[in-house]
């Protein structure tokens, strides 16, 4: 029985491990698309408005 418990939390350990890996590829992708395309257009960033405001600025990588 301890084997199993150990094996399930082993096998939900992993899983989280590769959704966070996946997610951050995810992220890395896009910017690497994002900085393409501004490279190719000659642009000096992405603008993104702001919903509280409705005025537009430069998005930040944290986004």
């Amino acid at each position: 029985m301890p084997q199993i418990v150990f094996l399930a939390v082993a096998v939900g350990g992993l899983w989280l491990l590769y959704r966070r890996f996946v997610r951050e590829a995810r992220k890395l992708s896009e910017k690497s698309r994002r900085t393409e395309s501004e490279r190719r257009t000659g642009a000096i960033g992405t603008l993104v408005k702001d919903p509280k405001t409705g005025e537009y600025r430069v998005k930040r990588d944290d986004e």
